[in-house]
C-alpha cells in the first residue's frame, strides 16, 4: 500500500479557485424611526425635555447626519418598561442583555434565511458559521442560537465574534475567505447582527460623543454565503474575494472606544476620526492595489463603512473621488443609519441590485475591481479587494 504524503492531503484540502460571495440577505426590525422626528421623541422618552440647549444641539446633529430613517428594536413600550435604559448612567445591563441575547440571533436568522434562499442550496451544505455582533454576550453564543434557529447541522464549525465594532463587516469577510479557500467544498454562512438596545441611553451635557452615537446608530443584520469553486448549475457567484488586510492606524489610540459596563455599552469618540481615516486611507489602497497595477481610485467600485457623513466627505475629498463612487454607501446610511458591522453587507447588496437594475455589465456598478472598507474601534481598518462578476438577474 502506498503512503499518502502530507502535501498530497493538503492539496486535496484546499479549494482550487478564489472565495466568492454566493448570496446576500439583509433584515431590519419592523419598528422604524424617522430622523426628523427623532430629537423630539428621544428627549421626551428620556424625560430630558428641560435640557433645551442640548436638544437643539441634538437636532443639529440629526440634521447633519444625512440619515432619513433608522430601524430600532427598542420601541416606546420597551423603553417605558425599562426606565433605567433611558437614563444616562443607571445600572441596566441585565435588561439590555435580556433583549439583545434573544433578538440578535433572531434578526440574524431573518437575514440568513434570505441569503440561503437566494443561494439555492440546502442549508445542510453549510459547513461553517461566522457570527459577529457588538450587541450582548452570552454562552453558548449567538452562533449556537442561530444554528438551532436555522436548523443547521450540529457539526457546523462555528466562530463567534463579540465586541468588534464597526470594522468587523470586513473582518468576517476576511475570515470567511480563508475558511472557504482552505477547506475544499466549504460553504461559510456569515452573519452580522447589530441591535442598539445595548448602547441606547439618555443625553448628558458632559459627553456629547455619546449623543453622536444616539444620532447615528441603527439596527440591522446582514448575511452572506461565501464559498470557492461554485457549482455553476445552481450557484451564482456575485463577487470574488481577491485579498484582505487589517491594520491599526497610527496615532489613533482611544479615537473610538466602547466599554461594556453596568450601564450598558458606552460609546466614546476622543479624536478627529474622519481626519485620521482620510489621512491614512490612501496607504491602505496603495498596499492593496499596487499588485494589480491600479492607482486610479475612481476606476474602482466602493463599499465603505459609513461611520458618519464627515468620514465619507473627507475620504471623498482626500482621494478626489467622483460623487457617484459613494452613492451606495450614502444611500444605506440615509435609509438605515450606521448599523455597525452589518453596514458593508447592506451596501454590497445595494451595489449588486442596482447594477442589475441599471443594466450594468458587472455586479460592481459595471466596473471590474472594487474595494470594501471597514472602519472601527482602535481605529482598525479592514481592506478587502473585490472582483466583480457579470451582472445577471438572480433566480
Amino acid at each position: 500500500m502506498t503512503m499518502v504524503t502530507v502535501e498530497e492531503i493538503r492539496k486535496l484540502q484546499r479549494a482550487d479557485g478564489p472565495a466568492t460571495v454566493l448570496a446576500i440577505g439583509t433584515a431590519t426590525p419592523s419598528n422604524c424611526v424617522y430622523q426628523a422626528d427623532y430629537p423630539d421623541y428621544y428627549f421626551r422618552i428620556t424625560k430630558s425635555d428641560h435640557m433645551t440647549d442640548l436638544k437643539e444641539k441634538f437636532k443639529r446633529m440629526c440634521d447633519k447626519s444625512t440619515i432619513r430613517k433608522r430601524h430600532m428594536h427598542l420601541s416606546e413600550e420597551i423603553l417605558k418598561e425599562n426606565p433605567n435604559m433611558c437614563a444616562y448612567m443607571a445600572p441596566s445591563l441585565d435588561a439590555r442583555q435580556d433583549i439583545v441575547v434573544h433578538e440578535v440571533p433572531r434578526l440574524g436568522k431573518e437575514a440568513a434565511s434570505k441569503a440561503i434562499k437566494e443561494w439555492g442550496q440546502p442549508k445542510s451544505k453549510i459547513t461553517h458559521l461566522v457570527f459577529c455582533t457588538t450587541s450582548g454576550v452570552d454562552m453558548p453564543g449567538a452562533d449556537y442560537q442561530l444554528t438551532k434557529l436555522l436548523g443547521l447541522r450540529s457539526s457546523v464549525k462555528r466562530l463567534m465574534m463579540y465586541q468588534q465594532g464597526c470594522f468587523a463587516g470586513g473582518t468576517v469577510i476576511r475570515l470567511a475567505k480563508d475558511l472557504a479557500e482552505n477547506n475544499r467544498g466549504a460553504r461559510v454562512l456569515v452573519v452580522c447582527s447589530e441591535i442598539t438596545a445595548v448602547t441606547f441611553r439618555g443625553p448628558t451635557d458632559t459627553h456629547l460623543d455619546s449623543l453622536v452615537g444616539q444620532a447615528l446608530f441603527g439596527d440591522g443584520a446582514g448575511a452572506m454565503i461565501i464559498g470557492a469553486d461554485p457549482d455553476m448549475s445552481i450557484e451564482r457567484p456575485l463577487f470574488e474575494l481577491v485579498s484582505a488586510a487589517q491594520t491599526i492606524l497610527p496615532d489613533s489610540e482611544g479615537a473610538i472606544d466602547g466599554h461594556l459596563r453596568e450601564v450598558g455599552l458606552t460609546f466614546h469618540l476622543l479624536k478627529d476620526v474622519p481626519g485620521l481615516i482620510s489621512k491614512n486611507i490612501e496607504k491602505s489602497l496603495v498596499e492593496a492595489f499596487t499588485p494589480l497595477g491600479i492607482s486610479d481610485w475612481n476606476s474602482l467600485f466602493w463599499i465603505a463603512h459609513p461611520g458618519g457623513p464627515a468620514i465619507l466627505d473627507q475620504v471623498e475629498l482626500k482621494l478626489g473621488l467622483k460623487e457617484e463612487k459613494l452613492r451606495a454607501t450614502r444611500h444605506i446610511l440615509s435609509e438605515y443609519g450606521n448599523m455597525s458591522s452589518a453596514c458593508v453587507l447592506f451596501i454590497l447588496d445595494e451595489m449588486r441590485k442596482k447594477s442589475v437594475e441599471e443594466g450594468k455589465a458587472t455586479t460592481g456598478d459595471g466596473l471590474e475591481w472594487g474595494v470594501l472598507f471597514g472602519f472601527g474601534p482602535g481605529l482598525t481598518v479592514e481592506t478587502v479587494v473585490l472582483h466583480s462578476l457579470p451582472a445577471t438577474e438572480t433566480h
